[in-house]
This record gives structure tokens, sequence and C-alpha cells, in this order.
């Protein structure tokens, strides 16, 4: 089977999201974005609200959303942005705001995360980055799939990262109860998840006229570093090892996919730096995206093994 012909578009890593939804008219479309009361989140609500989007910002801190409200109303003069609970790593929260969404959903951007946690978990037993990262969001999209299904040709962002080059789901311990908890291994095998999420959501729903992508944002001094190595992390700043962006250039990507015209109907892929990446070299350059996040066999495998988590939960 040959390969689908790789997207590519006239932005790159330095646009940011401001430059690549100008001129798309968001007027009557109804927006959630996870997350967004800081870092990329909050720039990517305020495109998707700059554009003339209804925007709601899913927050775990609402004192926090309503400041990001605020401000992306002061910057963009956008008067249709609401704050909403939501705690992903608490399925009873996703499981309330689902309930309380009301009519059609266009565009839902899973950008929510944590990274490089202690060993932490939920009530369930689960261990928090896979909880956090995955099933909640998967139990959010999921849950919200009937008002993406009455919006009509609507798309779903799945916030992955370069990190899911680090591990593939290990299916026989998802939850460290048997090998010894590693944090990156953790985030690693997390972000792997958001991208197998993207490839089956979007084979079960594109008939249907939802499209699912995976983005990875780029390198971003953000609240989710704050579990990093301090030390670590400034080597990493100061050696070379990745080219940070801004908020709003890590923002880019994901309102790309979310609204671009040239990606109608596309879905089940992974985007890095405004372009559909390319496969990863083993050895090479940390980027592009690895075999196993795209593995329909795996894909298929998660979703199911998901379902039996949140149905037990």
């Amino acid at each position: 089977m040959t390969e689908p012909t790789r997207i590519t578009t006239p932005f790159d890593a330095k646009s940011t999201a401001a430059e690549v939804i100008a001129g798309i008219d968001l007027t009557g479309r109804r927006a959630i974005v996870t997350g967004a009361s800081s870092g990329i989140g909050v720039e990517t609500a305020r495109a998707l609200a700059g554009a003339g989007a209804e925007v709601t910002l899913a927050v775990r801190n609402t004192t926090a959303g309503k400041e990001a409200a605020e401000d992306i109303a002061a910057t963009t003069g956008a008067r249709n942005v609401q704050v909403a609970p939501l705690d992903l790593a608490d399925q009873r929260s996703v499981a309330a705001f689902t309930a309380g969404w009301e009519g059609p959903l266009h565009i839902l951007v899973n950008n929510a995360g944590v990274m490089y946690t202690p060993e932490t978990r939920t009530p369930e037993g689960w261990e928090l980055q896979f909880a956090t990262n995955h099933l909640g969001h998967f139990a959010l999209a999921t849950g919200l799939r009937p008002a993406l299904l009455g919006a009509g040709r609507a798309r779903v962002v799945s916030l992955s990262s370069v990190g899911h080059i680090g591990s593939p789901v290990d299916f026989d311990d998802i939850h460290f109860r048997t090998r010894p908890y590693d944090p990156q291994t953790a985030y690693a095998q997390s972000k792997t998840a958001n991208a197998l999420f993207a490839v089956e959501a979007n084979r079960r729903w594109a008939g249907d006229g939802i499209t699912v992508n995976a983005v990875h944002p780029g390198a971003i001094l953000s609240n989710l570093t704050r579990h990093m190595d301090q030390e670590q992390l400034q080597s990493a700043i100061t050696g070379g090892a990745y080219v940070f962006k801004t908020p709003g250039q890590g923002a880019a990507t994901s309102v790309l996919v979310a609204t671009s015209p040239q990606l109608e109907g596309i879905g089940g892929r992974y985007f890095e730096d405004c372009h559909e990446a390319p496969r990863h070299v083993p050895g090479g350059p940390r980027t592009g995206v690895a075999p196993h996040a795209l593995d329909p066999e795996a894909a298929a495998r998660l979703w199911q093994v998901s379902l039996d988590l949140i149905a037990g939960a």
C-alpha cells in the first residue's frame, strides 16, 4: 500500500497562530479548548475567538480561566468566550462537562496535559499522566461525539508531543503496576496514546464528517515544564537541544489543523511545525512521528482498552 502524499502548507515552525488563521472567518462556529488558561492553550483560544468563534475554555482552575477569558476579550474584542470547569484526571468531572454541553461543537482542541509528574494515581489506580493526557481526553471526545456529529464537518485536534518517540503504549503494564515508574516513559506513552487516538477516532468518525488529527506543538517554556529537572531544562535551553517557540508559535499547528481549508476532510495524521510530520528516523534528529504512534492495530487496541477502563471506573 502506498503512503498518502505528505501535506505541506505555506507556514512553518516560526509561524504564529494569528498568522495561520488570518483571513479565516469562524463566525457561527463553536469551539472547546482544554487547558486554555495559560501557555499555548490560551493562545489557541485567542486565535479562534479572534476569528469569530464562540470559545469555551475548559479548565481545572476557573479563576485562572476567567482571567484568560478577560485577557482574550481585551486583546481581540471577542465577547463570546466562556469558561467551564474540567478536571481531566477526574472522570466524574469529564462526565459532568459532557452532560452539560448543549448544541453543536465544531472544533475540539484537546490541549491540556501534564508532564513528568512524580508517581501519582487517580482514585481508579490509573497512572496520572496516562489518565489525564489520554483517558480524560478520550472520555471527553467520545462524550461530545453527538455534539461533533451535530456540527457537520467538525474537527478534533489531539495534542501529542515529540516525546512520544520514547515509548509505545505498553499494553501489558500501562499503569506501571509491575515495572518501575519512570516519569519520562509515562509521559512518552501518554503522548503516543494521544496520536493513536487520532488514528482510530478518525477511522471511526470520518464517515460522519468528523476528522481527527494529532499535533506536536513544539518546545515551549510554560507551566508544563514545572516537573522537569531544572538543571536538565536549563541545559536544554542553553545547549540548543530544542529550539523553543513562543506560545503563539506553539499554538500555530493546533490552530492550522483546526481551521485550515487546506485540511478539509484530512484526518488520522500527525502534524508538526505546520506540516504533516515525516517519519522519525531512529538515531536521527528528535523530530517526526514514530511508526508506533500511527499503528492502526495499536490504535484499535487502545480504543477498546480505554472503553473498558472508563466503563469500569
